[in-house]
């Protein structure tokens, strides 16, 4: 590198005048006649919106601005003044524009630009239709929330020279009298969304939400459907968005509704597919039966389900059949509410959902998803709560096992049990080699993808990492926790703005998701930004339940600020929390590692090893061990992690 080349994130919009080498052709003067008008519009617009020219490409030009917001505003303000100059002319005379936007990696050489930024925007670009505005998902995470304009996803490309498959989106512009056509999304990705509960009883709603997850999946076990997770869809129960707004938001090519009525022991299931486009329906039809054989009633309709859709999306293909995990409708109901509480991940909601899935255990003690279903609350309750590794490990590990036990074949159990060899032993390669099994056998199984990204993550395979979560967030695009992962592996990679967007989106969906500030408050000191780290961590103290890191970060930030003690009196309150009950040996790490205490640090951090504190492995990915990093002591503790 010469010493003028400079390093930097930059928000970039790239144009091309459609057909300007056939019209060149056809009518020179009028190609260049054009040209002017171009020139004159977008250098116009771009003077207004703060942006730099950096070049012009002939037909077209490549511009910088210092935001993405300004990036998207200026170039749908270049399309509307392209439609108002062709609306003046004639026909013959107008001429239109592609525009693509990209948020990347950049190097300025002496003014001009060049890098994987300039090298994806010039992908992107001929994404764009006539008229039209395509952008990446670093611009959507940006402005996906501080704009009027609606970006569509477009769907996912594997753009040439790129390695990692790209997010596009489509600006559709607020107001606009013509909008460009719609590109379909993929027909065979699919959201089953919540069946509506039309029974006179309102308490039958979990046999509706049973329906749900049993059509989900069913669907998701057919190799050429990509079916999207039951926590994303379950965001829609009661909406009153749209159906455009729906396939917008989970970019979805086909739609599954319908409703529920039980009356005494009759069901009706009535369903229908939608084409999300036209919303016109495919294919509509009605199912009934008893409740004394329910769990027969809903494989078999979720079965004749697969088998329309099969023939109407796939060609050719035997759906496989999906053996009903239990025939106990309290204990169904009993993992169902379990599930839902796992998903909110607080210690109170981990607590009750034990309950529920230990339970469902007692009444069918052969139900493997209901084991499954404890061996993840136990896994997680050490990071979300403060029930130690050594308390909690063993009880999900012979949970997993029972479920394998009982059903070898289960993709939530293998995922369950790899996720557990990663936290409870650090056996990344066991972790990775049951984390490949479930994905073997549930493509569709966000779950699997998710923790597999994290275990790539915490052995340093940070493209790999990138793209498993990006395979999560296809399946379960609203899920809370896989974009909020998506935040940390940004985070290890150093993509610093990029963890802080995606973080904030987390924020945006629900602002009390646990740990999802503390994640922000570490990606502002990444940044150099305290004030903001703080603001970050100081909003986590009413959502986190008991964990102790919002009060470590916060002293630790403080005592990095200049407040001299915020260290000492949180290590206080953590010797206070030792005393009752476990308290993560990294906490203390942190501590020494804020006021300098190297030699203290060390230590804490090789007790964490000791201890399997999973706390370390998010640690040794983050800058607050930057002060170590090179220390023989911490070269020696990574090498034993990575080698467990």
């Amino acid at each position: 590198m010469v010493d003028e080349d400079r390093r930097r994130l930059a928000a970039l919009m790239l144009t091309d005048l459609v057909g300007y080498t056939s019209l060149c052709q056809r009518n020179e003067n009028l190609a260049l006649e054009i040209l002017r008008d171009q020139s004159r519009i977008v250098r116009a617009e771009v003077a207004r919106h703060g942006g730099r020219e950096v070049k012009c490409t002939g037909d077209g030009y490549l511009v910088e601005f210092p935001s993405a917001l300004a990036a998207l505003e200026c170039a749908v303000a270049i399309q509307r003044a392209v439609d108002r100059r062709n609306a003046s002319v004639p026909e013959e005379d107008t001429f239109h524009l592609r525009i693509g936007l990209h948020l990347g990696d950049v190097v300025d050489r002496g003014g001009d630009l060049f890098g994987d930024g300039v090298n994806l925007v010039a992908r992107i670009e001929p994404l764009a239709p006539p008229g039209g505005v395509c952008a990446s998902q670093q611009v959507y995470d940006q402005v996906w929330n501080k704009t009027e304009e609606r970006l569509v996803y477009a769907g996912t490309e594997s753009l040439k020279g790129l390695e990692h498959p790209t997010k596009i989106y489509r600006v559709a512009r607020t107001g606009d009298p013509r909008l460009p056509a719609d590109r379909g999304a993929d027909r065979r990705r699919i959201a089953v969304l919540p069946l509506v509960n039309v029974s006179p009883d309102p308490a039958d709603a979990y046999f509706t939400d049973g329906m749900t997850d049993e059509l989900i999946c069913t669907l998701a076990q057919h190799p050429e459907l990509k079916v999207i997770a039951h926590t994303s869809v379950l965001r829609y129960r009661g909406t009153t968005k749209s159906i455009a707004e729906i396939r917008e938001e989970l970019g979805v090519g086909t739609i599954v509704e319908g409703s529920v009525r039980k009356v005494g022991e009759r069901i009706r299931i009535s369903l229908q597919l939608i084409d999300p486009y036209s919303e016109e329906h495919l294919w509509a039809r009605a199912y009934d039966g008893v409740l004394g054989d329910v769990f027969a009633f809903q494989a078999d309709v979720a079965s004749q389900v697969a088998r329309a859709l099969e023939l109407l999306l796939v060609e050719g293909g035997a759906h496989p059949v999906r053996r009903e995990p239990t025939r106990n409708l309290d204990a169904y109901t009993l993992y169902l509410k379990g599930r839902y509480l796992w998903n909110r991940r607080t210690e109170a909601d981990l607590r009750a959902a034990i309950g529920c899935f230990a339970r469902a255990t007692e009444l069918d003690p052969r139900f493997a998803l209901a084991h499954v279903g404890l061996a993840d609350a136990y896994a997680l309750l050490p990071e979300y709560g403060t029930l130690s590794p050594r308390d909690a490990h063993p009880q999900a590990r012979a949970a997993a096992l029972r479920a394998l036990e009982l059903d070898e074949s289960l993709a939530e159990a293998h995922a369950s049990l790899g996720m557990i060899c990663a936290h409870q032993s650090f056996d990344f390669g066991a972790a990775q080699r049951e984390l490949q099994r479930a994905i073997e056998l549930n493509p569709n199984y966000a779950t699997a993808h998710h923790w597999y990204a994290l275990v790539l993550m915490y052995t340093h395979r940070l493209d790999e990492a990138r793209r498993a979560i990006d395979r999560a967030l296809e399946l379960d695009p609203l899920s809370l926790v896989v974009n909020r992962n998506l935040g940390r592996i940004l985070l290890a990679g150093r993509r610093t703005d990029e963890a802080i967007a995606a973080l904030e989106r987390v924020l945006a969906l629900d602002p009390s998701f646990p740990m999802t500030r503390v994640n922000l408050a570490l990606a502002y000191v990444q940044k150099g930004d305290l004030q903001h780290a703080l603001a970050a961590v100081e909003g986590e103290r009413s959502v986190s339940g008991g964990s102790p890191w919002p009060a470590v970060i916060a002293g630790c930030l403080r005592e990095m600020s200049g407040e001299r003690g915020a260290v000492a009196a949180a290590l206080r309150e953590l010797e206070g929390r030792a005393a009752r009950g476990h308290v993560p040996p990294t906490c203390f790490a942190a501590c020494y590692l804020a006021v300098g205490d190297l030699e203290r640090a060390l230590a804490w951090l090789e007790r964490a090893y000791a201890e399997r504190d999973e706390w370390l492995l998010t640690a040794l990915t983050t800058s607050f061990v930057d002060p170590v990093r090179s220390d023989p002591r911490f070269v020696r503790l990574v090498a034993q992690v990575l080698g467990s």
